[in-house]
């Protein structure tokens, strides 16, 4: 006969059991999740990874929710209190084209954007660079293996940063119909909207494709490099990145100096 002591242990016992078999099937998702993530991350940057090439673990190697990607793939992981800001109020052209001139301890490139075809995305970088957002900040990630983009636009230059309001994508099927892999080529020159892994998350961070990239299209292709800048960006690719590593700090270290956006 079973005493009631004897059955409160069975009780815990299958209570602790039901525990870690949920815990193990978190983890197993979790892992899931983050194969996933580094496999379009590694294809894409993220960040593209961004741009935003963590792969897709969040940007700042931490799991944090399943939201993150600059990694293998342009994914910023924006820290949760950085949401409270509203996104600024249309005031670009929406039928002209505009140029941002990123003047870097590297060279000045200049990146040509059509409000057209990505009204808010201009805006918001318009909005930014009149704030001097991106002066003084650093590109904090190089991926020179699967994808190959630099990005940047964080101010904290660690990944996890961004301006407080995040923007709708845009103009994500500029690059074609997806393959059968699901990707699209990014070719040398473009320049996309990093973002979390998730529709909608744009903030701050972009990145500079610097040779033909496969990537989902899920990153906003908003601005296209000049031959010079272009110039510049593969020089630093060709530096590497810090460590030797393939997806990191770029060993040429880059800051924007100043950043201005005008109508052309």
């Amino acid at each position: 006969m079973v005493t009631s002591d004897q059955r409160r242990r069975q009780l815990a016992r299958e209570k602790y059991a039901r525990q870690q078999q949920r815990r193990e099937e978190n983890r197993r998702k979790a892992k899931r999740r983050n194969t996933v993530v580094a496999a379009a991350l590694a294809v894409v940057l993220a960040a593209g990874g961004a741009v935003y090439a963590s792969v897709q673990l969040t940007d700042d190697g931490s799991d944090k929710g399943s939201d993150n990607a600059a990694s293998g793939s342009p994914t910023p992981t924006p820290s949760q209190s950085e949401s409270a800001n509203p996104e600024p109020k249309l005031s670009v052209d929406a039928k002209a084209s505009y140029a941002m001139a990123l003047r870097t301890n590297e060279g000045d490139v200049t990146i040509t954007m059509d409000a057209a075809k990505t009204p808010r995305t201009v805006n918001s970088f318009s909005h930014l660079a009149a704030k001097k957002y991106f002066d003084g900040t650093k590109c904090h990630r190089l991926t020179t293996k699967g994808i190959f983009v630099l990005q940047c636009g964080d101010p904290k230059g660690d990944g996890t940063g961004g301006p407080g309001y995040t923007i709708p994508d845009e103009n994500l099927g500029a690059l074609g119909k997806a393959g059968a892999d699901g990707t699209v080529t990014y070719p040398a020159g473009t320049v996309a909207m990093a973002n979390t892994g998730q529709p909608g998350s744009g903030g701050s961070q972009f990145f500079l494709v610097y040779k033909d990239t496969k990537l989902p299209p899920s990153y906003t292709p908003f601005g296209k490099i000049d031959a010079a800048g272009l110039g510049v960006v593969e020089k630093v690719a060709a530096a590497g990145v810090t460590g030797g590593a393939t997806d990191g700090a770029p060993k040429k270290a880059v800051t924007i100096e100043k950043a201005t956006v005008t109508k052309k």
